[in-house]
């Protein structure tokens, strides 16, 4: 009897009303940081000047959302139909380097768009080598004679962004198909369809929610680049706002613009979610357990899959690494110089500070959720996520306002009472870099923590308070240690994203501060693309971190 009383009063001391108070309350502290940004934005698109308001809806917005609609439609072609005709054929076909494609079109992942636009720029130039392989097997020698791809156009930029944007709808597809299993396709044979019928009318169907999912990914991304549409020359809406902001000295008719586009966000983080709470099926066992039969394919049609598996991530990774390589070769005296060396410590300080903030912030949101489970809870985690969405320039701004209203006020401040300002101690160093970083990719931090956490049987809390630990104490000995793979993958991913970052980054570094980004972005601006290859290199193997993982994932068939 007194042990099961014990049992009982340590249950009932678990249970204390009010015991996670402290902890919602510092969830809810982290979402109003992430959400600060957004809260600033439209607080200055709505209490800023509209004077330019006239000459915006004029000159500036119709224009550029024309340019921005039209680059979104082809892209999305694009990766739609290269990611789930790939992702169907590696997931339901048979074919000779089946896994080794199915590996290698994840590569783009690890390929920044911004330069594969700068790759794919020399490439088709009239020095490259497409144009010079032209003139040496036709012998023309005047680019008037023969007839070559332009890049920098729309649809040039369409092609460049959905050669490396594809995976995100590849891998959504592809996983849909494996969950179907063989049950839905062998039913839909034994009525009378055929491989491709069955695909249309029965594999297909169930799998739209989650490429619905994919596609909002690559519309997000398409909309934060900034990098790849301006050194191709084509005005979209996110190009405006930094035209407006900085050519144009308006940051107000920059905010309003920005506005716009955190419209076209919300919109399309709704559908995403009306996709996802859709995303529903019947299956008797999961994929990986029905040994699932592939169609093996013959003759011709064998060597076009290849073929078709083959080009995307010819073209979204080893065409552009291949470019960059080969400057990189003739320039490997420059691995030491110090402008590269400076921009590496500062891109590992920015991009560390970004995942220990970023990580710490999702750890403490998904253990709110997993502790509590409240409403509040899942809502500040909720609120939270929405950064990931806000392109990064749309980010710079609301960083910048609240970063600086701060140390306006401290430095006025300190001037008053110690005759000394403070400068600029946030807005003006590399802080405001890590924390729009971080807002913007605390979701990732989040879900991979969460992800952890959903493997822990929520009995081990319970256990460990049985035994007397305290809930600090079932953290730091118990879930701490089981955490810590997790953990430090989330960490990892933030920073090789940050370290990525260009088109925040661009915007709030501080005077002389440059990191790998943009560096790349500063050479290639200046058309010497040559000297931007050395730190695309160290970017590019930086970002093959995340694709290995991804690729092992993709090995276990999950």
């Amino acid at each position: 009897m007194q042990a099961v009383g014990s049992v009982e009063m340590t249950s009932a001391r678990v249970a204390k009303p009010g015991e996670g108070r402290l902890l919602r309350f510092a969830a809810i502290l982290v979402a109003l940081a992430a959400v600060l940004p957004i809260i600033a934005i439209i607080w200055i698109a709505l209490s800023g000047s509209f004077g330019a308001w006239p000459h915006l809806i004029q000159n500036v917005i119709p224009r550029s959302a024309t340019t921005t609609a039209t680059l979104l439609i082809e892209v999305c072609a694009c990766t739609l139909i290269t990611g789930v005709a790939t992702a169907w054929l590696t997931s339901t076909c048979e074919f000779p380097f089946r896994r080794t494609l199915t590996v290698a079109l994840v590569l783009p992942l690890a390929m920044p768009a911004y330069l594969s636009a700068y790759a794919f720029g020399e490439f088709f130039d009239y020095s490259g080598p497409l144009q010079s392989a032209i003139r040496a097997l036709t012998g023309l020698r005047s680019a008037r004679d023969y007839w070559s791809p332009d890049i920098r156009t729309t649809t040039g930029a369409a092609f460049v962004l959905g050669s490396v944007l594809y995976p995100y709808v590849f891998l959504t597809a592809r996983s849909m198909f494996l969950m179907q299993g063989r049950n839905a396709a062998e039913v839909a044979r034994t009525l009378g369809a055929g491989p491709l019928r069955t695909f249309f009318r029965v594999q297909l169907p169930m799998a739209r929610p989650a490429i619905v999912v994919g596609l909002t990914l690559v519309i997000m991304e398409t909309l934060n680049d900034i990098g790849a549409v301006e050194y191709l020359g084509v005005k979209t809406l996110t190009f405006s706002i930094y035209e407006t902001w900085l050519n144009r000295n308006d940051l107000a008719g920059a905010a309003q613009i920005a506005l716009v586009m955190l419209a076209i966000v919300i919109l399309l983080a709704f559908i995403e979610r009306r996709a996802r709470g859709r995303q529903r099926f019947a299956g008797s066992k999961p994929a990986s357990a029905q040994n699932v039969t592939r169609i093996a394919l013959k003759g011709p049609a064998r060597a076009l899959a290849v073929i078709i598996c083959a080009l995307p991530p010819l073209a979204g990774f080893f065409i552009p690494a291949w470019v960059m390589a080969g400057y990189a070769v003739k320039r490997l005296d420059t691995f030491a110089s110090p402008e590269l060396l400076s921009a590496l410590g500062h891109t590992v300080i920015v991009s560390a500070g970004a995942a220990v903030v970023a990580t710490m912030a999702g750890f403490l949101l998904a253990y709110s959720v997993r502790h509590g489970g409240t409403r509040l809870a899942r809502g500040a985690n909720r609120f939270a996520a929405f950064g990931y969405g806000v392109p990064g320039t749309v980010m710079a701004i609301g960083v910048l306002i609240p970063l600086a209203a701060f140390d306006n006020a401290l430095s006025s401040a300190t001037k008053s009472m110690f005759g000394v300002s403070a400068g600029l101690l946030l807005s003006g160093t590399g802080f405001a870099i890590v924390y729009a970083s971080a807002v913007r990719f605390l979701t990732m931090a989040e879900g991979n923590v969460a992800a952890g956490f959903d493997k822990l049987s929520p009995n081990l809390d319970w256990a460990a308070r049985t035994l007397g630990r305290t809930r600090g104490g079932a953290l730091r000995e118990v879930l701490l240690p089981m955490m810590r793979p997790a953990t430090l993958t989330a960490a990892l991913l933030v920073f090789i994203e940050t370290s990525k970052e260009l088109s925040a980054t661009i915007l709030l570094r501080p005077f002389n501060f440059n990191t790998l980004a943009t560096l790349v972005y500063e050479d290639a601006s200046r058309s010497q693309v040559a000297a931007a290859s050395v730190p695309s290199v160290i970017i590019i193997l930086a970002g093959l971190v995340p694709v290995i993982v991804v690729s092992r994932l993709l090995d276990r068939g999950r």
